[in-house]
């Protein structure tokens, strides 16, 4: 799984990031997904060539304020006009729907393609072979959702070496021991399980922004290769954090660590830290990393590749 960030910012954008958006894209998967969509998304996409917007397919809002929000109906809109999708699906809270069909009535916009929006619950909002979706509310001024998207489990790598030095022929044979199944090969007796590896985890990955610390953000993290956390203040501007219902980078490195997730990455930065200010994007970096070390700082553009937690190799076994 590849993750961009489009937009890093909260409240409003500045000049070196934009509000908040990220894309996530599928190995071998041609069709891309969007997590939020501030104002100014699509100019974001339009510099990164290997997001297609005809490929869009599916697009999670978390909440209803504008910086996660107004650039939907300019997207949808401007997708309509150029290669369009086959089809797209939007899943968030509750006023989506009425918002998005007002903006394109009142704006006279019509959508050439299918779409369809998704009221979504907590629980599994999304079940397809390959991946999963789920959704819990967090805690914010308003109804906020968080996202965690679980990749199925792939079968274990097969010992081709070991299934030749057994003198078992390559041919159905090797496809049954590898759905660990056992056969029979002149006279002697092989199990699937013996050849097989462990199954290679699935990865996952979630997604909580607005919200203050809550219990929420630490399920939809458990375990997670990747956690995605609003850090919109540092700890000494904590009284704002708590008035606004936002996380400081303390806070959001709190859920990673309780969740005995693998690493973090920091988002949704008020504008207020600059290169310049008292406090930077490197205290809130250094904030996190003092309660959970593998934290990472997001930034407009960057491109993250989840690593597949590989299973050790099957032990090689002697006196047989």
């Amino acid at each position: 799984m590849r993750i961009t960030f489009l937009g890093t910012s909260s409240g409003l954008p500045t000049r070196q990031r934009n509000v908040s958006g990220i894309a996530v894209q599928f190995p071998q998967r041609s069709e891309w997904w969007l997590l939020d969509c501030g104002e100014g998304t699509q100019h974001q996409l339009l510099r990164l060539d290997e997001l297609r917007p005809s490929q869009l397919r599916r697009i999670f809002i978390t909440h209803m304020h504008g910086d996660h929000i107004y650039g939907l109906p300019g997207l949808l809109a401007s997708l309509g006009l150029g290669s369009t999708p086959e089809r797209i699906d939007i899943y968030g809270p509750p006023g989506l729907e009425d918002y998005l069909k007002a903006v394109l009535r009142y704006s006279e916009t019509r959508i050439p393609y299918p779409f369809q929006i998704h009221t979504v619950e907590t629980g599994l909002i999304l079940q397809e072979p390959e991946y999963s979706v789920f959704c819990a509310p967090l805690d914010h001024r308003v109804p906020a959702f968080g996202y965690r998207v679980v990749e199925q489990d792939r079968p274990g790598s097969f010992d081709v070496e070991k299934a030749r030095a057994d003198g078992i022929p390559f041919g159905p044979l090797y496809g049954q021991l590898k759905a660990g199944q056992s056969i029979t090969w002149q006279g002697r007796s092989f199990h699937g399980r013996d050849y097989v590896g462990d199954p290679i985890p699935g990865r996952k990955f979630s997604y909580c922004t607005d919200t203050t610390f809550c219990r929420n953000a630490i399920d939809l993290s458990r375990a997670a290769d990747l956690v995605i956390h609003e850090a919109t203040y540092a700890e000494a501007d904590r009284e704002l954090a708590r008035r606004a219902k936002h996380s400081t980078a303390a806070m959001a490195a709190r859920v990673a660590a309780e969740a005995k997730a693998q690493a973090l990455m920091l988002t949704h930065f008020s504008p207020r830290y600059t290169p310049e200010a008292a406090i930077t994007l490197a205290d809130l970096l250094a904030e996190a990393q003092a309660i959970f070390p593998p934290t990472m700082l997001a930034r407009d553009r960057l491109t993250y590749e989840i690593p597949r937690r590989i299973p050790a190799p099957l032990p090689l076994l002697t006196g047989v």
